[in-house]
């Protein structure tokens, strides 16, 4: 008789009591972030990932992350892509030719995900240890048939209301075969222009373009310092400001390259301080609770093998199989709400989707960006 009694009561009381606050939480989740920021590390694969861990000791900030998934980076012209390519299929959510920034495979312009924040009212912002004109930053705010049009991409910064930019590449804005002043242009747009900086400071700017270098940064071994992590956190604070909520790009740019040449050293101390910035958006997103920060990459270089390893000595014993890029899949990490969702294997256009619908933006084409 009483345990006839017993389950009803327990069902009552889960109905009444449990249910409710169950549901509560599930209707947060899916309201999705306010804030959303995603790291792209270029060229980096999950043995990229494991030699930089094994050097640091066990110690990575992306070793944190709770939710793991793969992402599938072929192009719409080759089983193999480039960052090009790779980068508008996450800015985008479109499979495009290789060498495309920012547009389709029929060369119709595709709207980013950054685009679509400016549009609802967020502030957004770009990081790069490259150029910020160069393939992967250029795809979330430039529209060319050529990621080597750097003049034509920096042009394209200035048909959009991007809230701050931080990078190298100053001298596609400044010393161009057009003869134009770019930087004049931003100026009279109300951006705080700051060319070369010694250090960043963003705190009396409503909207900031930091030019560190002229081209592209150096590496970390050769001068670069702290920019990448001390970029994130001050554009993270920056951002922050907007109570709508902000997108913010990060860029691990020089991963890429220490793969291209075949340096295991050159790859790993660029993957640890792109994991020095992700720490200090972990941070950040600890502490605020509404922000999703995803980590991923825009495909492989080098078809990297570790061979042996020790974790105590932080060595590792690494071979490169290839001067170029491999097609194999990429790790995604997720942290915060709506960090669930990145589970799995799927296409890297998923990407853009997922952060489409926790936005809640609704998908449009009639409203590029126009030239001011």
């Amino acid at each position: 008789m009483l345990r006839g009694i017993r389950c009803p009561l327990l069902y009552f009381f889960f109905l009444c009591f449990l249910y409710p606050y169950a549901g509560l939480s599930n209707a947060q989740e899916s309201n999705g972030p306010r804030n959303v920021i995603l790291f792209i590390g270029d060229g980096m694969g999950l043995a990229q990932i494991y030699a930089a861990y094994t050097v640091n000791k066990g110690n990575l900030n992306i070793m944190k992350f709770p939710y793991t998934g793969f992402s599938k980076t072929s192009s719409a012209s080759g089983y193999i892509t480039d960052s090009g390519a790779g980068a508008t299929a996450i800015s985008c959510g479109k499979k495009t030719f290789n060498g495309a920034i920012g547009m389709d495979s029929d060369s119709i312009p595709c709207k980013t995900i950054l685009e679509y924040a400016e549009d609802n009212g967020l502030s957004t912002g770009l990081i790069a240890t490259s150029a910020i004109t160069h393939a992967t930053p250029a795809s979330f705010i430039a529209h060319q048939k050529s990621r080597d049009r750097y003049e034509d991409i920096a042009l394209d910064f200035l048909k959009t209301d991007i809230d701050v930019f931080i990078g190298g590449g100053g001298l596609y804005f400044t010393n161009r075969s057009d003869s134009a002043d770019l930087v004049k242009q931003m100026r009279a747009n109300g951006y705080d222009v700051f060319l070369y900086p010694s250090s960043i400071h963003l705190e009396n700017s409503s909207k900031a373009a930091v030019f560190t270098a002229p081209d592209h940064n150096p590496r970390l071994s050769e001068g670069r310092g702290n920019m990448l992590p001390d970029a994130t956190e001050k554009a993270i604070e920056f951002l922050h400001k907007n109570k709508k909520g902000f997108f913010l790009m990060v860029e691990g740019s020089q991963i890429d390259w220490g793969c291209h040449n075949n340096d295991i050293r050159y790859a790993v101390e660029e993957v640890t301080d792109m994991d020095n910035a992700i720490g200090k958006a972990l941070a950040f997103a600890e502490q605020d609770g509404n922000t999703l920060v995803v980590v991923t990459a825009d495909h492989e270089t080098g078809g990297l093998s570790i061979l042996n390893g020790d974790m105590n000595a932080g060595t590792v014993d690494a071979k490169f199989s290839t001067l170029g890029h491999t097609g194999i899949m990429v790790p995604v990490f997720a942290y915060g709400p709506g960090a669930q969702n990145f589970t799995g294997i799927y296409e890297n256009t998923s990407i853009f989707d997922k952060l489409m619908s926790f936005y809640n933006f609704t998908e449009t084409w009639e409203s590029l960006p126009q030239s001011k």
